[in-house]
């Protein structure tokens, strides 16, 4: 394994940081009050990567088994408890604890604590999962295919219960 290919190639570098102070408001609050902080996207990152934290409330919450072919996902749990599937089994996971999926792992996460909790989601490379989490609530009144292919267009291929 080596280094990439530098990207930058300027003489002195440049002041290009960007700061995000904790109490920035969530972009995303869904209606269950779960909110979801866009750290770093993937069009900030240039396609990099995409960082976000995701706070859940309560009541159970999460997506069920599914996999991406073209994005690695991992989870590093901040607060409380989320139940994470690793394609073999539940792991119940606490704060500190880190999960990694690769392009093509089964997985799958649920807040079933009864209480809440919060962790970072990861993607690799930086696909646009913001427009994903955006038409997470209209899907109820999309047609079969319109759903079909919205999964489709954001990478996502649920497995069969």
């Amino acid at each position: 394994m080596s280094y990439p290919p530098p990207h930058y190639l300027g003489p002195a570098g440049e002041i290009s940081a960007t700061y995000r102070p904790a109490a920035t408001p969530p972009e995303l609050t869904y209606a269950n009050g779960n909110t979801v902080h866009y750290l770093a996207t993937g069009e900030s990152t240039h396609g990099l990567f995409g960082l976000y934290r995701w706070e859940m409330g309560a009541q159970r919450s999460g997506p069920g088994p599914h996999y991406h072919r073209s994005i690695s996902e991992s989870f590093y749990i901040l607060s409380g408890s989320v139940r994470i599937y690793d394609g073999r089994r539940w792991i119940d996971t606490a704060p500190g604890d880190f999960v990694h999926v690769p392009e093509g792992g089964i997985h799958a996460f649920a807040n079933e604590s009864g209480e809440p909790a919060s962790m970072l989601l990861h993607f690799s490379p930086g696909a646009p999962r913001e427009a994903y989490f955006e038409g997470l609530p209209k899907l109820s009144s999309l047609t079969p295919l319109e759903r079909d292919e919205f999964m489709l267009t954001h990478d996502t291929f649920w497995l069969d219960d």
